[in-house]
């Protein structure tokens, strides 16, 4: 190694790993890609082994890159938080606060209130990566993600945030004429079932309670989805019964497109959590959104 690499040349090689793009990492620093490719070029030299592979398409970091990356991300989460704390103690609160969470998350959680988190703090840039697969916050450069209690990552410090989830089973009323109406769990695997379907290609299972009794059903229908909507449609046209959220399924109950089916077996509500690295205190905007999403409506 001929000399030191520089802290901004190193900032570079995050950005450009966490994106995965010369070009939107230049775009995010506010350089030209030109610039960008030349520190990479210049932490190559220095630290004398290959950083990238690079293609006409794709860009990703080698072996040795994501070692070295594993290494500085508390470093550079450090530094994030210490400019943060630094720009919050001047006054009003401004700068980007990056999030990553599920579908599920940002339709009950952020999507209504967005409007009123601009009006509170209306110079906080909200990126939210809306994304269903289990992410490593700290490696991807969030400031915090948002999960249900059992999907969160070791080493975490938590908050529980927005009202309580409800899960329910539920169908169209055009489907139970057909096919009738379930009074036990059991009786859902001779039923069409709508599936969500993980990332990892795995189905959910079903999860039902009654007192201490707890079931746990892989049931099976005519349609599988990774995408709630897609599933509460096909609810609604009469293809089967559809295990989903209270929240976003309750409008079209009260109008009575959809009925609610073995309430006695209804999980316990789920509570949404927002998590960061343990290591330090939250900078003055992860506490802001804290705050808010702890509020009442």
């Amino acid at each position: 190694m001929n000399s030191n690499p520089s802290l901004h040349d190193l900032h570079i090689l995050h950005r450009v790993a966490t994106t995965l793009s010369f070009r939107k990492a230049a775009l995010q620093l506010q350089q030209t890609p030109s610039a960008v490719s030349h520190a990479i070029t210049r932490l190559e030299q220095q630290l004398q082994v290959r950083l990238f592979n690079r293609t006409t398409r794709s860009v990703r970091p080698t072996p040795a890159a994501e070692q070295l990356l594993q290494r500085l991300a508390p470093a550079f989460a450090e530094i994030d938080a210490a400019l943060q704390q630094l720009q919050d103690s001047q006054g009003e609160l401004r700068g980007r606060l990056r999030i990553n969470l599920p579908r599920p998350a940002a339709h009950l959680l952020l999507a209504p209130r967005m409007a009123e988190w601009h009006a509170r703090h209306p110079e906080v840039e909200l990126e939210l990566a809306i994304n269903d697969a289990l992410v490593d916050i700290v490696r991807e450069g969030f400031d915090a993600g948002i999960r249900f209690g059992e999907s969160l990552q070791q080493g975490m410090v938590a908050t529980r945030v927005g009202a309580p989830v409800q899960f329910v089973v539920c169908a169209a009323p055009a489907y139970l004429a057909q096919h009738g109406t379930p009074q036990h769990p059991a009786e859902l695997l001779q039923h069409a079932c709508l599936q969500l379907r993980f990332p990892s290609g795995a189905y959910y299972q079903w999860e039902l309670q009654r007192e201490q009794e707890k079931m746990q059903l892989a049931c099976q229908g005519p349609l599988a989805s990774d995408d709630l909507e897609v599933l509460l449609q096909g609810t609604l046209s009469g293809m089967g019964l559809c295990y989903h959220y209270q929240a976003m399924v309750a409008p079209y109950v009260e109008r009575g497109e959809l009925v609610y089916l073995l309430q006695d077996w209804w999980p316990p509500a789920e509570h949404f959590y927002l998590y960061h690295p343990g290591r330090r205190l939250r900078p003055a905007l992860l506490q802001a959104l804290v705050d808010f999403l702890r509020s009442p409506r």
